[in-house]
């Protein structure tokens, strides 16, 4: 293995841990911002108002784009498998 190997895969790990992730962090930050306009608007400084309606929402989100996710961590993992004996060389 050399070091441009090494680190093309981690960058290749890290992008899709990344996009992975960016469904549940895009709706939490549309939601988030949300509520902080309602409270700001109706002056309601109540801590669990911003923390349930994120959590409920990315919850949501990660049940939609499951499959999605999922196939993206199993095309990942596959590739992996396939092509380890080109990377134990």
């Amino acid at each position: 293995m050399t070091p441009e190997f090494v680190i093309g895969f981690a960058r290749q790990s890290i992008e899709l841990a990344l996009t992975l992730a960016l469904p549940m962090l895009g709706v939490g930050l549309v939601v988030g911002i949300f509520v902080s306009v309602i409270q700001a608007a109706t002056q309601i400084q109540e801590m669990t108002l911003t923390f349930v309606p994120k959590i409920v929402s990315m919850f949501i989100a990660l049940l939609i784009a499951f499959p999605w996710i999922m196939a993206k961590m199993v095309d990942f993992t596959r590739n992996i498998f396939l092509n380890l004996p080109d990377y134990i060389r």
